[in-house]
């Protein structure tokens, strides 16, 4: 019996069981694929990092002995669709077993369930032996509970896997220091220069835009930041360890106009397409701590390891608890179209330029510049979740479906009507100024609500509280806000309303 086992391009976990040993009856198969790249507009440097780190994984499968077809997108064999290129490999090696490891992606997961079905022959599906938690532990942990709250979740899955756990107790003596780690970054301490291996990716790159994919961003030269083999990803951990994880904490949320990555590891790519585990990243950083506890305080590893162990497990989990009907929820009814400066960086609002125009321009942007300044005015301006959905997949070289929606449309954009978050993540331009500088040379005036100098993120504010009430005044956490938008008198809060009208019937003349 031959078997063909498919292996997705998120799925490049060199230490899977499949290949502990060469086995001759076994050929591997992989794709570059038109089906992947077609269904959203994607940055340039997301598919070219995908298509490298995939021919890397080949290349290094193929030379353990592994039996390995490949195809690249320029391949004029190549079907460019999931079930015709299985099928095809069926036949052409004589296969009769076809095997797959469980995708992250519901879509794919439909799609493979179905074409197992088509098959006549024997199926068979493995785990892909790279997340802490199955894809039904967190629906059991909240099985019965009316919130499901991440907090709750993370200390399971600390108390679970023994994480900064010692002795039955928290390390350091509590479970969160997210109260240390709202620091504003003003050019101290120095952040040290963080080089990534040059790679030579130029092959790939003429290959995707000979083909006419439609991409989106720029790929300049020195501008690719992604590590595409587990080597470089170690030595990137490593790095961070030793350099930006002492003050990692302390300024995870922090943004500044000339610091991109600030103390961000950037392997958030890396553990997506599984070139290294989550397991690792996390036991690396806590061994790290140990050792330099004297030196690096609690709160910067624990507010790096609840990013992977809390959220990352958390998301995955809300996902496939709540699919499909998750990728339709728009709890708050809103329909107004993307503005175009999303997909160009042209606007005066100077905190939107700059995460905007990183994006564009690095593929790349931190949590908190997704949540709390592009995530933060779509909502404001009641963007329909679909086109908020689309815009953050395809412009994040890391943005892969099962940890993307669950982020934007339910942390960010409060589609799913408090699964995720308990309460909408809004701000005026009061949090902007107070954790990045982006203001201080802004268009835009951050202490007026009003008036032509004022930031559109004051009247988008009022506006957003105001228009959702039916929504949200019964919520327990907007309680000071709406009682703060009732002592508005009528003439001020007309005066935001109609800033606020103008603004989202022409977001582009901002």
């Amino acid at each position: 019996m031959k078997t063909l086992r498919l292996i997705l391009g998120d799925q490049l976990n060199p230490d899977h069981s499949w290949f502990k040993t060469v086995r001759e009856d076994v050929v591997y198969l992989m794709a570059e694929m038109r089906q992947e790249t077609d269904y959203a507009p994607h940055h340039i440097q997301k598919v070219v990092a995908f298509f490298a780190a995939m021919r890397h994984f080949a290349n290094r499968r193929k030379a353990e002995g592994h039996k390995l077809l490949y195809y690249r997108l320029t391949d004029p064999d190549n079907p460019q669709t999931l079930p015709t290129l299985v099928k095809d490999a069926v036949e052409k090696e004589g296969c009769t077993r076809f095997e797959y490891q469980l995708p992250d992606e519901y879509r794919l997961d439909e799609q493979l369930k179905n074409l197992c079905q088509e098959l006549d022959m024997p199926t068979g599906v493995s785990d892909s032996e790279h997340f802490y938690s199955t894809r039904e532990e967190l629906a059991r942990h909240f099985e019965g509970k009316k919130q499901l709250v991440m907090e709750s979740f993370y200390r399971m899955m600390r108390k679970k896997h023994g994480v900064l756990f010692d002795n039955g107790a928290p390390t350091g003596g509590s479970w969160n220091y997210d109260a240390q780690n709202r620091k504003k970054w003003n050019g101290t301490p120095p952040i040290p220069s963080i080089d990534i291996s040059d790679q030579d990716i130029g092959t790939i790159l003429k290959e995707i835009q000979e083909s006419g994919i439609n991409t989106i961003g720029a790929l300049d030269a020195g501008s690719f930041q992604w590590t595409t083999t587990p080597e470089d990803a170690r030595a990137l951990l490593n790095t961070f360890c030793e350099t930006l994880l002492p003050h990692f904490g302390d300024y995870q949320d922090a943004m500044h106009t000339e610091e991109r990555f600030l103390f961000h590891s950037r392997l958030s790519f890396a553990m997506n397409c599984k070139l290294i585990s989550p397991r690792e990243v996390v036991e690396t950083v806590e061994a790290y701590y140990h050792q330099h506890s004297d030196e690096i305080h609690i709160s910067q590893a624990e507010g790096f390891i609840r990013q992977i162990l809390g959220w990352r497990e958390y998301m995955r989990g809300i996902y496939w608890k709540e699919m499909p009907g998750y990728a339709q929820t728009n709890a708050l009814s809103n329909k107004n179209p993307l503005p175009n400066f999303y997909w160009t960086g042209k606007t005066k609002m100077n905190c939107l330029k700059h995460a905007i125009g990183q994006s564009l321009e690095d593929a790349y942007a931190h949590h908190i510049q997704r949540l709390m300044i592009t995530g933060n005015f779509a909502l404001l301006a009641q963007i329909d979740p679909d086109e908020v959905d689309q815009w953050y997949l395809g412009i994040y070289a890391d943005a892969v479906e099962w940890v993307q929606l669950p982020n934007t449309r339910g942390m960010s954009q409060f589609a799913d009507g408090g699964i995720v978050g308990t309460k909408p993540y809004v701000s005026s331009a009061n949090y902007i100024r107070k954790m990045s500088n982006y203001c201080s040379s802004c268009f835009y005036k951050a202490d007026q609500k009003t008036g032509d100098k004022a930031c559109p993120f004051n009247a988008l504010y009022w506006n957003f509280l105001d228009a959702k009430k039916e929504h949200l005044q019964t919520n327990p956490r907007m309680g000071m806000m709406y009682r703060l938008l009732e002592k508005k008198d009528a003439s001020e809060l007309k005066a935001l309303r109609e800033r606020a009208a103008d603004i989202i019937s022409s977001p582009d003349s901002y």
